[in-house]
């Protein structure tokens, strides 16, 4: 009898992904399948092109998600083990969400679903809105309500990036606006509404360790590596992909920079925050995304570089604390300062770009790929040859406030719906804690306040 209240929340769990890989298998199974073979040689070549020029790019992000984002997450010295599990967990559950909603959405004919490696980017490009948002709750949440979080996201967010891309006709060719800003206004909508009653006293298991923050930043070292791979990816290759490239390093390069700068002045003793270099260093990479292939000089990525970093900086310091103060947010992660802040500063980058470029440029034309399949930059000419630089300018703007307004609004009711009790959130005692998710070694042996096992941990929770 006493065992009955946590079985239920405990095989949950298990349950709701067992349900979902099996409707998976049965709907791959009806309607997904490859590319008919083509005996033309062309075709042949184009797919081979694909595959190659595509390919490494997608391996580099598969490196930054998995290994550098996981790693990142490692900043709490006793979830470590739960931050990069869920990260991987997550990262799979919505790629195969989206593979599944973006098929019949945009390529469901004649009832079947051709897969191919551009679809599968798309899909894992929706799947790093999902993680980017969970670190606002990060160490708060039960798996469960992450796997929820990634059920909503996913198809708002392919939605509002339809709206953005396609009728909006917005130049985003690294996610600054789509990703990044949607992202993170979505985790920060879902803190509000799951933590309705303000800002708590800091968690004593928060602090980080020096092995702990050594961890997140070799974590944020391969995410500064590879960025590069993820803004360049969706350009056409040629002179596009090459500026989107080497703008990025510029920019990641001079936020690296500015970030050691901001954070020694700052701190009394001149010492260096590991938390801003954790996150300032990437931010330049994070509002290149919007201008990354636009025909701008070299100095303005070096100097939207360090604007980013700069801001990253300044809102860890100062707009965090005020945020927690006066609106009761709770932001785990700082995504609101890595992903908000410079994803804003490039948004609005990019409409000032448009503005000051000349339109007989060379390089003026900017080309990217929808995620429909198509060339994005079909739609956009059209309009610059009707309303001129000034309408997509004013469409850059409207990007940015349909991505802010969009995820904030559904993070809200996200947030909402984690409420339910069903969902097995941890209790305030065992957040942060490895120990409530895993099985771990030494501690089963010996049962203390400190050292509890699942069935205890879920039967504290039960009281609470």
């Amino acid at each position: 009898m006493a065992t009955r209240p946590f079985t239920r929340p405990r095989c949950l769990l298990p349950l709701f992904l067992g349900l979902f890989q099996g409707a998976l298998l049965l709907f791959f199974a009806l309607f997904v399948t490859y590319d008919e073979p083509s005996a033309q040689a062309e075709d042949a070549d184009l797919v081979a092109n694909q595959v190659y020029s595509t390919f490494p790019f997608f391996q580099d992000i598969q490196v930054m998600l998995v290994v550098g984002l996981g790693l990142l997450l490692t900043f709490l010295p006793r979830y470590g083990l739960s931050a990069l599990t869920h990260n991987f967990l997550l990262l799979n559950f919505s790629m195969q969400w989206a593979l599944v909603l973006q098929g019949l959405i945009y390529h469901f004919h004649h009832g079947q679903i051709h897969l191919d490696l551009h679809k599968l980017l798309i899909a894992e490009f929706a799947a790093v809105t999902v993680l980017i948002s969970v670190g606002a709750v990060l160490g708060r949440t039960s798996p469960c309500q992450l796997l929820v979080v990634a059920t909503c996201e996913v198809p708002v967010y392919l939605a509002s990036e339809w709206v953005i891309v396609n009728c909006l006709g917005v130049l985003d060719v690294g996610g600054t606006i789509t990703i990044h800003v949607f992202s993170c206004y979505f985790g920060l909508g879902v803190s509000k509404a799951l933590f309705w009653a303000g800002r708590k006293p800091l968690h004593p298991k928060e602090t980080p360790t020096p092995r702990s923050d050594l961890m997140s930043l070799v974590g944020m070292l391969i995410l500064w590596v590879f960025w590069p791979s993820f803004v360049a990816v969706l350009c056409q290759a040629g002179h596009a992909q090459h500026r989107a490239i080497l703008n990025t390093l510029l920019a990641m390069s001079a936020s690296a920079v500015t970030t050691v700068v901001a954070s020694s002045l700052l701190e009394r003793d001149g010492k260096l925050s590991p938390g801003h270099l954790q996150n300032g260093s990437l931010a330049g990479g994070v509002a290149i995304g919007a201008v990354a292939d636009m025909a701008m000089p070299p100095v303005a990525a070096l100097a939207l570089g360090s604007l980013s970093a700069t801001a990253c900086v300044l809102g860890f310091r100062f707009l965090t604390p005020l945020l927690g103060r006066k609106l009761g947010l709770q932001d785990q992660c700082g995504i609101h300062n890595l992903h908000g802040l410079p994803g804003i500063l490039g948004g609005a980058a990019s409409a000032v770009a448009i503005l000051v470029v000349p339109k007989d440029t060379p390089w003026s034309h900017f080309s990217q790929l929808s995620p429909a399949g198509g060339n994005a930059s079909e739609v956009v000419g059209e309009q610059w040859g009707d309303g001129g630089v000034s309408r997509q300018a004013l469409c850059q703007a409207a990007g940015l406030a349909v991505a802010i307004g969009v995820s904030l609004v559904a993070g809200l009711f996200t947030g909402a719906a984690l409420r339910l009790p069903c969902l097995a959130r941890p209790p305030k005692q065992l957040c942060f804690d490895d120990s409530l998710y895993f099985k771990i070694q030494g501690q089963d042996e010996s049962l203390g306040p400190g050292n509890m096992t699942e069935e205890g941990a879920l039967a504290l929770k039960q009281r609470v």
